[in-house]
């Protein structure tokens, strides 16, 4: 109890009915636990300090008390609010870290002697009982508090991990390159789009506006110029993929002319 009778002290003189007793001991069970008051009502107000004491105007409606506590520690954030209902008061408390709610009725003539309610020594009744029933069913535990800090943050490094980049549907794709296939590989372009690969600043592609037979998509005869011609071109003289008219007899082994494909010389002379 050490300090709730310096708290008692402090707003005896204000205390009109049990739930403001009542309210005062939750209160400070709450700071015990390693919280401080931030002010009353849902929403934060500009130049809030933390406290232990209960802050001005904490009790003037006794039909709905609402007060609101940051942990020492800054990382957690609790809302209590008290309904009066008949002899009872019902308390709910939300806490933003776990984002778990609580709640226990508790009977105002169990706990509080409204006779004596300017007395401290008399007023509370069942104390340790109270404070049990607040612990279990009311206050965040401090393993609670430690979880649910464990759990956001695994929940932020699984999401974290978890996140492709390439699944971004603002993120506009990288464009490499157009893929160079190899000299002998077919063309994918149709064998008529002539002058497309002149706008290719890359090349390996098919030849300008000029239809090459060796590289339109038809059937090759497996001449490779870059090899060279035998006794006309030595091997390298033509760059790999560059186009090639061959400008003599290709290979060793192609047929030479008939010789009775040429008429004799004179052979319509009738005089001879």
């Amino acid at each position: 109890m050490a300090g709730l009778e310096l708290l008692f002290n402090c707003v005896s003189n204000s205390l009109t009915c049990s739930q403001d007793a009542l309210i005062c001991f939750v209160h400070w069970e709450i700071v015990k636990s390693g919280y401080k008051c931030m002010g009353i009502g849902d929403e934060p107000k500009d130049g809030e300090k933390k406290t232990e004491l209960l802050p001005s105007g904490w009790n003037e409606s006794k039909e709905l008390y609402a007060l609101r506590y940051r942990s020492n520690d800054d990382k957690s954030n609790l809302l209590l609010k008290a309904f009066t209902v008949d002899s009872s008061l019902i308390f709910n408390l939300m806490d933003s870290t776990t984002e778990k709610v609580t709640d226990l009725t508790v009977n105002l003539s169990e706990y509080v002697d409204e006779a004596n309610l300017h007395t401290f020594e008399s007023v509370f009744k069942n104390t340790d009982e109270l404070t049990a029933k607040l612990k279990s069913s009311l206050l965040p535990s401090k393993k609670e508090e430690r979880q649910g800090k464990t759990e956001k943050k695994t929940e932020r490094e699984r999401a974290s991990n978890l996140r492709d980049p390439d699944s971004d549907p603002l993120l506009i794709p990288t464009r490499g390159p157009p893929a160079r296939h190899p000299a002998n590989w077919p063309d994918p372009m149709a064998p008529f789009a002539a002058g497309g690969a002149d706008l290719d600043p890359f090349g390996g592609r098919a030849g300008g506006m000029i239809v090459d037979p060796l590289r339109a998509g038809f059937p090759r005869s497996g001449f490779d110029p870059s090899s060279g011609i035998p006794g006309v071109l030595p091997p390298g003289a033509v760059p790999p993929g560059a186009r090639f008219d061959p400008f003599g007899p290709v290979g060793r082994h192609r047929p030479g002319p008939d010789p009775d494909h040429m008429p004799p010389p004179g052979y319509d002379d009738m005089f001879m």
